[in-house]
C-alpha cells in the first residue's frame, strides 16, 4: 500500500503530489497492476486532506490510465511502469543507495544532494526526458 506524504509548502497542488507520488510508487514497483488505492477516508485521515482532492488525484489516474474507478470496490491500479532495472535490488539502486551514503558521509545536506543530482540529471537528459 502507498502511504501519501503531502508538502503544503511545495507549491504542487495536492491531488497533484497524489497523483506524482502513484505514478512514482508503479515505477519503483511499490504498486503493481491490480493493488487497490487506500480509500479518500484513509488518505484523509492520513494526510488531513479533504476527501475530494483525493477524489480528484484519483479521477486523473484514471484519465492517465493508471487506475479505475470500480463502483463500490474502489480504485485499483490498471498498469505497471516499474522497470527491472528500477526496482530496489537492481544493481542501479544499490549504486545510488552507496553514492548518497558517501554523500551523507562527506557532510552534503539533502538540499546539495537535490541541487547536485538535478545539475547532473539535466546534463544526462537535457530535454528532460
Amino acid at each position: 500500500m502507498v502511504v501519501f506524504r503531502i508538502d503544503r509548502r511545495s507549491g504542487i497542488a495536492t491531488y497533484l503530489q497524489i497523483v506524482h507520488q502513484v505514478e512514482q510508487a508503479l515505477r519503483m514497483g511499490a504498486l503493481q497492476e491490480g493493488d487497490k488505492l487506500p480509500t479518500a477516508a484513509q488518505v484523509a485521515a492520513g494526510t488531513k486532506v479533504n476527501p475530494n482532492t483525493t477524489l480528484k488525484a484519483y479521477r486523473e489516474l484514471e484519465r492517465l490510465g493508471f487506475a479505475e474507478v470500480r463502483q463500490g470496490a474502489g480504485t485499483f491500479i490498471t498498469r505497471n511502469l516499474a522497470r527491472p532495472q528500477s526496482g530496489p535490488d537492481s544493481p542501479l539502486r544499490t549504486s545510488l543507495d552507496a553514492w548518497l551514503v558517501q554523500a551523507r558521509t562527506e557532510g552534503l545536506s539533502g538540499h546539495d544532494v537535490k541541487a547536485l543530482f538535478s545539475a547532473a540529471y539535466e546534463s544526462a537528459y537535457p530535454s528532460g526526458s
